[in-house]
């Protein structure tokens, strides 16, 4: 057994995009950090098949609000993270996004926010929106339903009422690589990355976190331990044992995503948008190789798959999935090709009680989180490692977050994001999707 003694002012446990985000801001800051991943590489577990979407439209003003600041960072990302990467540097793929609207999906709620903090949009009228994707069925399909339901197959008794373009919204088409480049960043700064171990203990003193047991026996000495697991960050909150001073929890949740080719005669790689289709219930983006990929806006009809084991799971596409899924894209695209074998991706995402984040210290003094944030926070990575990193600096120096919540000054947009909004203690907020649009 080896014992590191005192090597690390912080130990973050996982190598995603948010950990990696968090470190490279800690060590900006001067932290002397370390990322353990019982993982091979940055990245690689739920971040490495993450739709990797950048859009704007949340059902939260805050959420909107941090969404809108990240945006600027993607745009401005070899300036930001300020080091070279041997694997190359991504780029951000702007495509616009289309938020379909109909009598009963309520998209105009987030153009209210996009209103209030002046985030460029445009409304398409059917019109419009039939000039510029014309293959798009004009059909309402709400509610959304089960190819199983016989319903699903009726013909549809009202129209959609056109869409909400976002044109700054788009993509990152390699999200390992951005991790990989946050890596690459956090170590010039002095921070340290650990793979392919796995944290099995937190070790704990008169009511303070004093560092980390791994699996081989390895102890790691630190005075702050943040929980970036993932998927795996209830077992972390377990294993500390700070559950219990938490209103809010994480699970983790199976999803999956699939891929079709473009319709004939349309190239959607290179003209198609990101789309947002509450209206049938599905979410679409371009995909390399001219196809496009499409998942699920969890509307009330799909069955939830509640992971208990985070390690044991089904990771292969179902074809249950795969038909409610592109089905349901193939009604808003009628001319759709539709593969016989389904071609997808299944992993975990690691989902809060009401789908908003938690960024936040615990019950146990420095012991943090960064939890709940599959599905809807990629995009907002960096923002949320510098939000991590000035709170924990500002509790760590004494501040009572939990009396008086820290506010952080955005640098691109001017807003004041309030950390407080995320907070353990937060009842279930009901202005949330509940969904992956968080």
């Amino acid at each position: 057994m080896i014992v590191v003694d005192e090597t690390y002012d912080a130990v973050i446990i996982g190598a995603g995009i948010i950990g990696a985000a968090i470190a490279f801001e800690m060590a900006k800051m001067g932290y002397r950090t370390l990322n353990i991943d019982k993982l091979p590489a940055a990245g690689y577990g739920s971040t490495g098949n993450s739709c990797a979407v950048i859009r704007t439209h949340y059902s939260t003003w805050d959420g909107t609000a941090m969404a809108y600041e990240s945006l600027h960072y993607w745009r401005d990302w070899a300036n930001y993270i300020e080091a070279k990467d041997e694997r190359g540097i991504i780029d951000y793929i702007n495509k616009g996004c289309l938020i379909i609207k109909s009598r009963h999906h309520e998209a105009d709620k987030s153009l209210r926010y996009h209103k209030d903090l002046g985030i460029e949009y445009e409304q398409w009228d059917s019109a419009k929106l039939q000039e510029r994707v014309p293959f798009f069925s004009q059909d309402s399909f709400w509610p959304p339903r089960q190819p199983e339901d016989r319903r699903f197959w009726e013909k549809p008794k009202e129209k959609i009422t056109g869409a909400i373009f976002t044109p700054s919204s788009g993509y990152i088409s390699d999200p390992q690589l951005a991790t990989h480049n946050l890596q690459r960043a956090a170590e010039v700064k002095g921070g340290k990355f650990m793979f392919n171990k796995e944290v099995v203990g937190i070790q704990k003193s008169k009511g303070r976190v004093i560092g980390v047991t791994l699996g081989d026996g390895e102890k790691i000495k630190a005075s702050i331990v943040v929980n970036a697991a993932g998927p795996h960050s209830f077992v972390i909150n377990r294993l500390a044992g700070v559950e219990a001073g938490m209103n809010i929890k994480t699970r983790a949740l199976r999803h999956e995503v699939h891929f079709v080719p473009s319709p004939e005669g349309f190239n959607y790689e290179k003209d198609g948008y990101l789309c947002s289709d509450g209206d049938a219930g599905c979410y679409s983006r371009p995909e390399v190789g001219n196809k496009i990929l499409v998942g699920s806006e969890d509307p009330e009809c799909d069955p939830k798959v509640w992971i208990d084991d985070p390690d044991n799971y089904n990771r292969d596409v179902t074809m249950e999935r795969w038909k409610a899924q592109v089905y349901r894209f193939a009604k808003r695209v009628p001319s759709l090709g539709i593969p016989q074998k389904p071609v997808g991706l299944a992993d975990l995402y690691d989902v809060s009680d009401d789908w908003i984040p938690i960024y936040d210290r615990a019950d146990l003094d420095g012991f943090y989180m960064a939890v709940g944030t599959s599905g809807n926070q990629f995009k907002n990575a960096p923002v949320v490692g510098l939000m991590m990193a000035t709170l924990i600096d500002t509790c760590e120096n004494g501040h009572d977050h939990d009396k008086s919540p820290m506010e952080m000054k955005c640098k691109y947009t001017g807003l004041t994001l309030n950390a407080g909004f995320y907070s353990r203690l937060r009842e279930i907020n009901p202005e949330s999707s509940f969904s992956v649009l968080g």
